[in-house]
């Protein structure tokens, strides 16, 4: 079995990406969201991966950049009717935090953004996820008088507020998401909202 890799990023296709770990290349499967975040090619990468097998395509790796998002994946896929495929769009449209907070609230619309999640597929995730963990989020609200660390899932991401804020303006949620996907590769993952937005604006052409 295949934890993680570390090595030199190679090639960075539209699904996939390649990395060279001592002479020898893997094929890593990726969601957008971690291909836009991976470094620039020739740069060393660590990817934490879930190596699946398939009866009629064989094995094939997954790869995250942190083990939420692989701990989300593998969760996801343990869910009747949810494919690696449909993992792994869930997780471009609801990283592992804003997923558990759209769980907690019930929020099957939220999930039925992700390409291939139709109405019902849904449904089923969001109510066959409830009292599940989520790496390190749980999607179970506290019992009383027991503690349980729920900051991920109840801050929004600056992803979700930046998205939030270009629907509040009107934007087509498909191109907000676009848009601040964009702007976060030019500023990086320490920018401000507000830089954010006026950079995901820019890229609207506002």
């Amino acid at each position: 079995m295949i934890g993680r890799l570390r090595g030199i990023l190679a090639e960075v296709e539209a699904d996939h990406c390649v990395v060279d770990c001592g002479g020898v290349g893997y094929v890593v499967a990726c969601g957008s969201r971690t291909l836009q975040r991976l470094p620039a090619p020739g740069d060393e990468a660590t990817l934490h991966v879930e190596h699946v097998w398939n009866a009629e395509s064989g094995p094939r790796l997954y790869g995250f950049l942190d083990r939420s998002e692989r701990g989300a994946f593998t969760t996801l896929t343990g869910i009747q009717g949810v494919g690696p495929k449909a993992a792994l769009s869930v997780l471009d449209v609801l990283p592992p935090g804003d997923l558990a907070a759209a769980v907690a609230r019930e929020d099957k619309a939220a999930v039925a953004r992700a390409n291939g999640v139709g109405p019902k597929l849904a449904l089923r995730i969001v109510t066959e996820l409830k009292g599940k963990p989520l790496g390190d989020v749980s999607f179970t609200p506290s019992a009383p008088g027991v503690h349980v660390a729920a900051a991920a899932p109840a801050v929004p991401s600056l992803t979700g507020e930046a998205v939030s804020a270009l629907l509040g303006l009107g934007v087509a949620e498909v191109n907000a998401r676009r848009a601040v996907d964009q702007a976060l590769i030019r500023l990086g993952d320490d920018a401000d909202l507000s830089a954010v937005i006026r950079a995901a604006l820019q890229e609207l052409g506002r």
